[in-house]
């Protein structure tokens, strides 16, 4: 049974259940620290989801027996260049994350933004008239993910997964 596709979705969905509690507890104790492990958590949950995404994907993948079903990412097999004929899971996998306001392209942008170099923001020209002595803010700004916004995902990830098992299963 350990070996079966659908432990390594499950074990990742619990873990990123575990990453969003601890999420919550850096929010709630506001600790001098807490915005480190806010990242670091929100960081986990993302990579844990992604994961979960994976496992999904490679659960499909190896009950249709389709090429590449052992796909190390997976935007490999959320591709339709890569599945001309892709399953019904395996299709509506596809639709939500070609859509860029659905909860699986927000999910596949945060992942990919995870490997992204850090960037200065841009500052606008400056008019030369204006005093040299500006008022800045020291504080990060807010996070453009929220705990609730990953915590809907993880929930979508789990309710898609339980109804795609429902439809693979032979009877």
């Amino acid at each position: 049974m350990a070996h079966e596709l659908y432990t390594r979705t499950n074990q990742k969905i619990y873990f990123a259940g575990l990453a969003l509690e601890n999420w919550r507890r850096a929010e709630e104790k506001g600790a001098l620290n807490a915005p480190g492990l806010i990242q670091a958590e929100r960081e986990a949950s993302l990579f844990h989801l992604y994961g979960a995404l994976l496992g999904l994907c490679h659960e499909i993948a190896g009950y249709y027996r389709l090429l590449g079903a052992n796909a190390p990412r997976a935007e490999l097999l959320l591709s339709r260049s890569q599945n001309s004929s892709p399953s019904p899971e395996l299709a509506e996998l596809i639709e939500l994350a070609e859509h860029s306001e659905t909860w699986l392209a927000r999910l596949l942008q945060a992942h990919m933004a995870l490997f992204e170099p850090p960037r200065a923001p841009v500052k606008a020209k400056t008019d030369p008239a204006m005093p040299l002595i500006e008022a800045v803010s020291v504080g990060e700004e807010a996070p453009v993910l929220t705990h609730a916004e990953v915590e809907s995902w993880r929930q979508n990830m789990k309710a898609l997964a339980l109804r795609f098992r429902e439809s693979l299963t032979e009877w």
